[in-house]
């Protein structure tokens, strides 16, 4: 465990390093929020995969991903309707999730997409639960950086790059550790699932582009030319996912590696602490700076295009 710990501390700072420079500008960073419980956040447990239940959510069918797609549209179309700064990562979830299933149906793409299928379920509920409690005040039962994410659209304080990123932060950095974790990362016969989690880094690079194009047509113009670390526009946010992924793999290990229940609590603060603090980077770093920047030009866009 020593071994991988110090394997993760030097991927982490490499990122956190590679988020504090996504964008150009400045802002003052919020306080550090409060920790959120994190085993009242994870799946229930009657999602837990089973390929032989007649609930095709929890037996990994292709049917459920398809359900998943239509929630996904349904809470998409109303954000973009009303230029929602949310709708920026709805739309990035639902395009890559319309691409995941095109790409699960291939025979050859995943040892087990059935399982993948489940994992997908899972993290999508959990980005649903996310944002139905914001939505309703119940903020106690946000994780941090879901907090940074949504208070940041909901006053249109950063870009869409912005909005983009925070979102992705949170889920990806913040969530998928914990769904990695409770659903299982080996098969029954020990095997590592490791490889159809990077077989998802495949999909991402057929999306981005794609997205980020669409992203500038509808919402935020800007936003195909938005900076990273690794380079402009679609090729430095994936190395920014791919980065991002592999560390949620890395910290799912040290969840599951934690030899009891408080050694488990310290990873999930740490997880938490992290999350949030790639999202303060962010949002510091795109938050407009009136008088010289402001929503104004990208709102005025987004009304003439962003119902597309």
């Amino acid at each position: 465990m020593r071994r991988l710990s110090v394997g993760l501390r030097l991927l982490v700072a490499a990122s956190v390093g590679a988020s504090s420079a996504l964008f150009t500008g400045s802002a003052k960073a919020e306080d550090p929020l409060p920790f959120v419980g994190w085993s009242a956040i994870l799946p229930p447990l009657a999602y837990q995969y089973d390929p032989t239940s007649e609930d095709d959510c929890v037996a990994g069918r292709f049917q459920c991903v398809e359900k998943v797609i239509k929630q996904m549209h349904r809470r998409f179309d109303p954000l973009a309707e009303r230029c929602d700064h949310d709708a920026v990562f709805a739309l990035a979830y639902l395009r890559t999730t319309e691409a995941y299933l095109t790409y699960a149906r291939r025979s050859d793409f995943f040892m087990d997409a059935r399982f993948v299928n489940h994992q997908d379920v899972v993290f999508a509920q959990m980005y649903f639960d996310a944002y139905d409690n914001w939505a309703a005040g119940r903020v106690e039962n946000v994780a941090p950086a879901w907090r940074i994410a949504f208070s940041a659209a909901d006053d249109e304080r950063v870009s869409g790059a912005g909005d983009l990123l925070l979102g992705i932060n949170a889920h990806v950095n913040r969530d998928l550790p914990f769904a990695l974790a409770a659903i299982g990362m080996a098969t029954s016969s020990g095997t590592s699932r490791k490889h159809d989690h990077d077989r998802v880094d495949a999909i991402l690079d057929a999306v981005v582009g794609p997205l980020m194009r669409e992203q500038a047509a509808r919402f935020d113009p800007q936003m195909s030319r938005a900076e990273t670390p690794y380079g402009l526009g679609y090729a430095g946010l994936l190395q920014v996912l791919v980065t991002w992924r592999e560390a949620a793999w890395r910290h799912a290990e040290l969840l599951q590696a934690a030899p009891d229940a408080d050694s488990r609590a310290v990873v999930a603060q740490q997880i938490e602490d992290y999350a949030a603090a790639q999202a303060r980077a962010i949002e510091a770093s795109s938050a407009y700076l009136p008088p010289l920047t402001s929503t104004q030009a990208r709102n005025g866009f987004c009304a003439l295009h962003g119902a597309a």
